[in-house]
């Protein structure tokens, strides 16, 4: 765990103001705010994703295959995804299927509720790594992280135990900012009243299966688990 150092909170890579740029005619705070309505009306939004609703697609105006840092228009993609981020409305979570999700802010609470939850399936596999670096997370400031510290901290992101944020260094490589829930919540000011776990979990499958159904996806929620049949189902 030596990779992990304290430090002050920083905004994440993708948090600094983007610069309006036109790209054929179309500019890319033109594109910020047809997303900023999407998110706000689906309240779920990908940053790529084959059939539901993403970032990539809306730009591009068709589905991205592979990595989208490949696509002629990934620095538009990019320009949108660093202002959406970095957006008061919205928060970016690895939350359905394991992706990159932005979150309206009506949904917070049912997120903040089941990551503080330390349910079975959040705890019951988590590494020695993991439940070190969550101690010391729980503890105090928020940490930054890179290196041999990467993976632990991945497994609890992806398990929505804490909140992250990327950044860059000094030297030009990726690192992350983590701190606890109650660290973000201090942060953001965030005084809403948590809904009991089981409400929270029902509300964010609730507005995924309308996606789902919708447009034909196939996303799950970090508690559930993809069945033979395709259909998902709840990890106690």
């Amino acid at each position: 765990m030596s990779d992990v150092t304290s430090a002050s909170h920083r905004r994440g890579v993708y948090s600094s103001p983007c610069k309006q740029i036109t790209y054929s005619g179309v500019t890319v705070m033109a594109h910020l705010a047809h997303v900023l309505e999407l998110v706000k009306t689906h309240r779920l939004l990908l940053q790529a994703d084959a059939h539901l609703p993403n970032v990539c697609t809306l730009v591009t105006g068709e589905p991205v295959r592979g990595s989208w840092w490949g696509h002629p228009r990934s620095h538009e993609i990019f320009r949108v995804n660093c202002s959406l981020a970095g957006h008061p409305d919205v928060l970016l979570l690895k939350l359905i299927s394991e992706k990159n999700t932005y979150v309206h802010r009506a949904l917070w609470p049912a997120i903040v509720a089941v990551g503080q939850a330390r349910e079975s399936w959040q705890m019951g596999g988590l590494s020695r790594d993991a439940l070190v670096l969550l101690e010391k997370l729980e503890r105090g400031s928020p940490l930054e992280t890179s290196g041999g510290s990467s993976k632990a901290a991945s497994e609890l992101e992806k398990l929505l135990l804490i909140h992250s944020e990327q950044f860059h260094t000094e030297s030009g490589s990726h690192a992350r900012s983590l701190e606890s829930w109650d660290a973000w919540r201090r942060r953001r000011n965030f005084k809403h009243v948590l809904p009991r776990v089981p409400q929270a979990k029902r509300q964010l499958e609730g507005v995924l299966e309308v996606l789902n159904a919708e447009f034909g996806g196939r996303g799950r929620l970090p508690w559930q688990r993809r069945t033979e049949s395709g259909r998902t189902s709840r990890r106690l």
